[in-house]
């Protein structure tokens, strides 16, 4: 029995790690990551970081999600997100911290004329390991200054792994955060929408 309990617990674990990518950090780098209170991580997010706004735009309570375009979990979570865009802002945030292709993608997705069809294509590509959409490496200033603040802003979060999502509960109004994918009713119980 007691090998069955620990069997179910190491692969509850490992499930629960397969809902985020994570960064490879050096000992140091990991040691000296503080988090930032939640209220001033709420304020941070939404006063210092770029992103791309969906949903209902006259939301009182944004959603805030930090995401590498290269992270197959961020993918998840756009999906699992859709049908709630009636009922909830959301900002979507890119950040590279997975490898050469996140920041031409996220500056590619900032500057879209439609970021909605180009991410929900992106995610479709890397979704299906086809890589997500090709993107010139050629990344104009502005937006990998951006870009890389939304990465520094990561970090002074604590965040450990992406998607990495930061958001007000309507119920409770206590900011929450919460590192991972979350299917769409997970989702809505993590925000405090309620039922519609």
């Amino acid at each position: 029995m007691q090998r069955r309990t620990a069997a179910i617990a190491i692969a509850s674990s490992l499930s629960l790690g397969l809902l985020a990518c994570s960064r490879e950090d050096t000992a140091q780098q990991a040691t000296s990551r503080k988090a930032l209170a939640p209220d001033q991580a709420f304020e941070a997010v939404a006063t210092q970081g770029r992103g791309f706004t969906v949903g209902a735009l006259i939301s009182a309570n944004p959603v805030y999600v930090l995401f590498d375009p290269q992270c197959p979990h961020c993918a998840r979570l756009w999906n699992a997100a859709q049908p709630l865009q009636t009922r909830m802002k959301f900002v979507w945030m890119p950040v590279a911290i997975l490898g050469p292709k996140s920041l031409p993608q996220g500056a590619a997705l900032l500057q879209a004329s439609d970021p909605v069809q180009a991410m929900t294509a992106h995610e479709q590509s890397l979704l299906a390991n086809q890589g997500g959409m090709s993107a010139s490496a050629s990344v104009p200033d502005e937006l990998a200054t951006a870009i890389q603040a939304n990465t520094q802003l990561l970090n002074q979060l604590g965040a450990e792994s992406v998607p990495f999502i930061v958001a007000r509960h309507a119920r409770s109004g206590e900011v929450v955060t919460h590192a991972g994918a979350l299917e769409t009713q997970a989702l809505i119980d993590f925000v405090g929408l309620g039922q519609p």
